[in-house]
């Protein structure tokens, strides 16, 4: 397993992996999802910004994919992925600030998710290319402004819900060679757990997900497809630090405040 990341150190952005006591990146250059070249540098963790470890062309996130919340809500179950698409605008580094919109004053929720990140070009494909062409797995918060999703009763407004500047945070780090149906994601408000749920629920699996989605859009090195959610997803107040915490990839942890008007 390794635990990729890209960074901002002395003004310069670069990638890298975690050494085996998850404090130092050892620098790599060339492409990650390529032909990856160590370097004989390193720095601490300590001494680095974070950025989100890819810069995705495209976010897209699942509707109704857990059987716990599914069951709960009283839906069906969906035979292909629901998706919707996250603006690039909304995409935050760890440790950003997710902020409210000014003009908005309604609820915003966390939804803390398993993120798929893919490796390479996939179009058109079956499970078993989706499968190989998976890079590994990361941490995603989908923020939602939730009371502007169903705001116009003639038209659900996901992308808009989603999208705002900030809703889309990631990383802290790309996880390679994790057997993802054995993986638990964790919500915390404040240190307080609001969400602890297996991705082993998953109505759709995730080379499943990215065949079907592939057969309609064309997914590149980097892209993010965040799995859904399930049971325990609720508002944030302003001041709120809000953590997303997966064991083998790490934690996303961002703070919550209002935009300043």
């Amino acid at each position: 397993m390794s635990l990729w990341l890209r960074f901002e150190h002395g003004g310069v952005a670069r990638f890298g992996r975690l050494d085996d006591e998850g404090r130092t990146v050892l620098v790599h250059e060339g492409d990650m999802f390529g032909c990856p070249v160590a370097t004989a540098e390193s720095v601490s963790l300590d001494d680095v910004q974070l950025l989100t470890p890819t810069s995705p062309s495209q976010f897209i996130g699942l509707w109704n994919n857990f059987r716990a919340l599914a069951t709960k809500l009283g839906q069906a179950i969906p035979e292909g992925p629901l998706y919707f698409l996250k603006a690039p605008g909304s995409v935050l580094e760890p440790g950003g600030v997710i902020r409210k919109p000014a003009a908005y004053d309604g609820r915003v929720i966390f939804e803390g998710e398993l993120g798929i990140v893919i490796g390479r070009r996939l179009c058109n494909v079956g499970e078993e290319a989706a499968a190989e062409g998976i890079f590994g797995y990361t941490c995603v918060n989908d923020v939602t402004a939730l009371d502007l999703l169903n705001k116009d009763p003639s038209f659900p407004q996901w992308t808009r819900a989603k999208s705002c500047d900030s809703f889309g945070p990631f990383g802290p780090v790309v996880a390679t060679g994790l057997d993802w149906s054995q993986l638990v994601i964790r919500a915390l408000i404040n240190g307080r757990e609001r969400q602890n749920y297996p991705a082993a629920d998953m109505i759709l699996p995730p080379a499943r997900i990215v065949s079907m989605i592939s057969r309609e859009l064309t997914l590149l090195p980097g892209d993010i497809i965040a799995c859904g959610t399930s049971i325990g997803a609720l508002p944030m107040r302003p001041g709120s630090t809000v953590e997303v915490s997966i064991d083998g990839i790490g934690t996303l942890a961002n703070t919550y405040e209002e935009e300043r008007r």
